[in-house]
């Protein structure tokens, strides 16, 4: 006499996806916080011709109207400033160093900043505007 096992339904555990759904939302959440970058409040000047560069390679130093000088959310010196250059030069001779000015700043404070890399004899340079300048 044969005897028939009832046939079972696949089930999915239901318990796993949740778990799994949660660590993809931590996953996320991480990622997003690595490409998070620290802003200096400017109001950014206009250009009668804009060139779009590339963004994962450069070096950001913000001037403010008062002059002061920023890095990663962080006042530096011209003197950290060039520091700043050098290591990242070192780490990769093809680096861009954007500079971001406040439209309001007095040419002289960019000017410190040029002439450092002057110094330097370091040529690519990006002076960064906004981007509804008209092209």
């Amino acid at each position: 006499m044969k005897l028939r096992r009832p046939r079972r339904k696949p089930t999915v555990p239901v318990n796993a996806m949740s778990d799994i759904a949660f660590l993809l939302l931590i996953f996320i959440m991480l990622i997003s916080l690595i490409n998070y970058r620290q802003e200096v409040p400017i109001d950014y000047p206009e250009a009668e011709r804009a060139e779009i560069t590339q963004v994962d390679k450069n070096l950001e130093l913000w001037v403010q109207k008062s002059g002061d000088l920023f890095h990663d959310g962080k006042r530096i010196s011209l003197r950290d400033a060039e520091a700043l250059i050098v290591d990242a030069v070192v780490a990769d001779p093809a680096v861009r160093i954007h500079i971001l000015a406040d439209r309001a700043t007095p040419y002289r404070h960019v000017a410190g900043v040029l002439e450092v890399l002057q110094t330097l004899q370091h040529r690519v340079v990006s002076l960064v505007v906004s981007e509804s300048a008209p092209q």
